[in-house]
């Protein structure tokens, strides 16, 4: 059986991620990224099961008591988790699976899943990282400052994650990930299995 690849995408605020993420999925097949429980309250435009499955806090903490978390965080009133049943069975069906997650919740998935791989995405430069957020217009200068102070605590963890993306050029930045992606598709372990038709006949053993 064919079995996919899981693969955790972390950046600091500003630096991206989203929008890559978007573009990757989009353009390469059976990938897709995992959508997280939360407890905080629905937004306008957001749907159950697409963006987010949204939970009450009781039914949160019995899935952390059942352990049905790959990784879990709580952000300042609401919390927000993989779940792991989710992830399992997507990879079980052959599917690569992304997950938008925090350094803190790599952290918590390579525990559970070793053979993971994981993604860091960076700006290229403080300047520009300052120049995105503030060119979103949604926060005040209050907000800008200290999500600038997290990112150089998200950015200080690069060393744990297995690849380095700087997104200067979108377009750059979106071939390296595929890129990424399509080198570990063609691994001798991923390819057994796709070529299991194929190999014996080449060896004459059919």
């Amino acid at each position: 059986m064919i079995t996919g690849k899981l693969y955790i995408i972390s950046a600091p605020s500003g630096a991206g991620k989203t929008s890559l993420v978007k573009q990757l999925i989009a353009d390469m097949d059976q990938l897709t990224v995992s959508v997280s429980h939360t407890t905080r309250s629905m937004r306008d435009g957001e749907e159950h099961g697409r963006d987010y499955f949204f939970v009450s806090v009781d039914e949160f903490k019995k899935m952390i008591e059942r352990e049905a978390f790959l990784e879990y965080a709580r952000v300042f009133d609401n919390f927000y988790g993989t779940a792991k049943q989710t992830v399992e069975e997507t990879l079980a069906a052959g599917s690569d699976v992304i997950l938008e997650i925090d350094w803190q919740g790599a952290q918590q998935v390579r525990k559970m899943i070793p053979d993971c791989l994981s993604i860091f995405i960076l700006p290229p430069s403080i300047a520009v990282l300052q120049q995105r957020l503030k060119g979103r217009g949604q926060d005040s200068d209050e907000i800008i400052a200290r999500r600038m102070r997290d990112a150089v605590t998200e950015m200080s963890h690069y060393g744990e994650f297995d690849y380095l993306v700087v997104n200067d050029d979108f377009q750059q930045a979106l071939a390296e990930l595929q890129s990424i992606i399509t080198a570990n598709r063609l691994m001798k372990k991923r390819q057994q299995q796709q070529l299991a038709g194929l190999l014996p006949e080449l060896l004459g053993q059919v």
